[in-house]
């Protein structure tokens, strides 16, 4: 997590509160979709947050990204309500799949398929 102490505060109650909002999620906005926030990146004006949204179970991750950001307005209004009395900025949220776990496990299942024969003494 990269940035000055006032950005990296901020991004964590962003991403406490973003977290929050997908648990609860009583607006119906990701359909019963297992999504969680893998790490929110702040500009440093504090008026763009980069959401980076892990999808570990999902099958079409494309159209659960196309639901957050057709109900962006939705999150960042919750967001609003949330944070209205900790931040003077309520930032534009922007959306992407984060991809480090699955790249992780591709890594893992590639280094446990090679056929390495035994050390001759």
């Amino acid at each position: 997590m990269a940035g000055t102490t006032r950005q990296q505060k901020f991004a964590r109650l962003i991403h406490k509160e973003i977290s929050e909002i997908f648990q609860r999620d009583k607006r119906g906005i990701l359909d019963h979709a297992f999504v969680t926030v893998a790490d929110v990146r702040v500009s440093p004006d504090l008026g763009v947050a980069k959401i980076f949204i892990s999808m570990m179970l999902e099958k079409d991750k494309q159209a659960v990204l196309n639901k957050l950001n057709a109900r962006k307005g939705e999150i960042r209004k919750a967001l609003g309500d949330k944070i209205r009395n900790q931040a003077r900025i309520i930032p534009e949220l922007i959306f992407y799949i984060d991809e480090v776990e699955e790249k992780a496990q591709r890594i893992e299942e590639i280094i446990r398929n090679l056929n390495i024969p035994p050390a001759k003494d």
